[in-house]
């Protein structure tokens, strides 16, 4: 099932983050993906959004693939698809 608006819109103003970088990669990825995203995936991208800054950049620009909080999350084929497509430039 495809996210509703309303999903869509509290995911989007979650991702508006402290650090322009997660903000710039977090945009482009909504752009890109925003009007296809399931359920599932919004549920993984909650999890992602509510990460530290800090923690979430390194996740999107790869200098880490899991983080001690999502640990088992960052296992799962779905997390790894949604961060293949964070990290896509």
């Amino acid at each position: 099932m495809i996210l509703g608006n309303a999903e869509l819109y509290r995911l989007k103003s979650d991702a508006r983050r402290g650090l322009l970088e997660n903000d710039i990669i977090l945009h482009r990825f909504f752009e890109r993906y925003g009007a296809q995203l399931s359920v599932a995936d919004g549920e993984v991208l909650s999890g992602l959004l509510a990460l530290e800054d800090n923690d979430l950049m390194d996740l999107l620009i790869g200098r880490k693939d899991s983080v001690p909080s999502m640990e088992i999350e960052s296992k799962t084929e779905l997390f790894k698809a949604i961060l293949q497509k964070l990290r896509a430039k």
